[in-house]
Parts: structure tokens; sequence; C-alpha cells
């Protein structure tokens, strides 16, 4: 009778084993950065760095990590502090367009100076190429060298 519990005992400690490597194997599975950018709830979602409602969308920015988290900002320049801060492991950066309803990526993005943007950073993306628009790297600069800007002296 000994032997009998011991088999059993062991069975279940075998399913148990598959079922916990199953739901790990899923997480695995389920946890990769997405294909394309990620629409987000207008209104509803908050911006990763001040908290604020993602409420104009011209202004939106979003991160993807390689860990698969979405990340929402509602300025470019909260997502350059932010990426400053917290030095991510970036798997995509897009932009929502100023004027149009799409995501332009940051390997294609360019910046215009706009009177007044969600957090006052004064940027809005457009594709490469526009007149008068500065670099991905020179919107960075920009924003982080500002005095005043968020978090810095």
């Amino acid at each position: 009778m000994t032997a009998r519990i011991l088999r059993r005992a062991l069975v279940l400690l075998l399913v148990a084993g598959g079922v916990v490597g199953a739901v790990a194997l899923l997480l695995r599975v389920t946890n990769q950065p997405p294909e394309g950018p990620v629409t987000p709830a207008w209104d509803e979602d908050t911006c990763a760095h001040c908290r604020m409602h993602l409420g104009e969308p011209g202004f939106a920015a979003q991160l993807q990590t390689k860990d698969g988290d979405v990340l929402f900002f509602d300025d470019p320049g909260c997502l350059f502090e932010w990426v400053d801060e917290n030095a991510p492991r970036v798997h995509a950066v897009y932009f929502h367009h100023l004027t149009e309803d799409r995501w332009i990526p940051d390997d294609r993005v360019a910046f215009v100076s706009v009177p007044r943007s969600p957090m006052g950073y004064g940027l809005g993306a457009v594709e490469e190429g526009e007149r008068g628009a500065i670099s991905l790297a020179e919107a960075r600069e920009q924003v982080l060298s500002e005095p005043g800007a968020r978090g810095k002296p």
C-alpha cells in the first residue's frame, strides 16, 4: 500500500510540475513585445512620467520594452526624461504624428516647435524631412538641457 501511495504522489508531483512549466511558458510567450505601435485608451491611460491622462493624441509617445511592457507618454519631453532617468531595455519607440492619426517609429521621426504641448516641452512629432524640423537627437538634447526641466537642477 505504501508503494501505491508513493506512485500516486510521484504522479501528482509530475503533473504539478508540468502545469507549473506550462504556466511559466505561457507567461514567457505572452510577455513578448508587441509588433508595431499599440493604441492607448485615450483619456484613460496615464503618462508613465508625469501621470497625466493621455488626452491629446498629437503629442503622445510610447516605449515598448524588451520584456513586453508598453509605456505611454502624454508629451515627447516626458518620454525623453523618463528614458534618461530609467535607462530601460528598449524594444521600440513610437511618436504619434502631430496632425495625422498615425504613429511614427523613432528611426523616422523629427520634431517641430509648437506653441503649446501638454507638459510645455513645445515639440510635436512629424515625419523626418519636414521643413524646419529637428532630429530626434536634437529634440532629446533640447529637452534634457533646458534649465528647469522636470527632475533637473
